[in-house]
């Protein structure tokens, strides 16, 4: 067992993961806590997992576990398979495109310590967080989005589609079986029904980066997925 799993989906993300490994154990091999990284990998063609193999081959920072998948396969089941061989008691979910920056996890640590809840969510859109490297159009996209979803749902959360966040394990167990949502509307569907199912939940403003290296997913068809999401949310909530 450890206190902390860092679990990380990926897919084409030769360029980010290592990087990502090393500045996240730069900022938690000082902390009183023991951690993890979990990655998990839908068999990405740029040779993400080599790039695994070879930091836990040589590297000494933090265990590194990697899980390998046949294909895409889905975020939702993604998680639930690196919960599966995650040891811990916490689980901080992250993307390793370096848009999620590690520094930011002594803060979430310290929210939950001192509350006891049972979600810190990382968010955009309360005092002193932001976004960095994104046009207009797209900040009103995801602002625009946000406030629907949070006046139709009667959500807590001010960052609804934020995919940082730490979970309290039992939490996190306890609600991904039943949501059924893919790509962008997944994050939103999880905390929703989290809440719903009476899980606490914190807030730490974070400033948000976008991708450096490497395509980013999200597209018109992410939107409508969302959309999706967010209905079928309205009828099962």
């Amino acid at each position: 067992m450890c206190d902390y799993s860092v679990l990380v989906p990926t897919y084409n993300e030769s360029e980010n993961i290592a990087v990502f490994a090393w500045i996240l154990n730069e900022h938690t091999k000082n902390l009183p806590y023991s951690f993890e990284l979990v990655v998990v990998d839908d068999n990405s063609p740029d040779g993400t997992q080599d790039i695994v193999r070879q930091l836990q081959a040589k590297w000494n920072g933090m265990p590194i576990m990697l899980i390998t998948r046949p294909r895409k396969l889905g975020l939702g089941s993604a998680y639930m398979d690196g919960i599966r061989h995650a040891r811990g008691q916490y689980i901080f979910l992250m993307d390793a495109d370096l848009s999620h920056h590690p520094k930011y996890i002594p803060d979430f640590i310290a929210q939950q310590r001192a509350t006891g809840c049972d979600i810190v969510t990382g968010t955009r859109y309360a005092s002193g967080g932001g976004v960095a490297g994104w046009n207009m159009a797209r900040k009103l996209t995801s602002r625009g989005a946000n406030l629907l979803a949070s006046v139709a749902l009667g959500a807590t959360a001010s960052d609804l589609t934020g995919a940082f966040r730490l979970y309290r394990r039992t939490a996190l167990e306890s609600v991904l079986p039943q949501v059924t949502s893919q790509g962008y509307a997944f994050q939103m569907e999880v905390i929703v029904r989290a809440q719903y199912r009476g899980c606490s939940i914190r807030e730490v403003p974070i400033i948000f980066v976008d991708r450096l290296f490497g395509q980013s997913k999200l597209g018109p068809a992410e939107f409508l997925l969302f959309l999706k999401g967010l209905l079928n949310l309205l009828l099962t909530v």
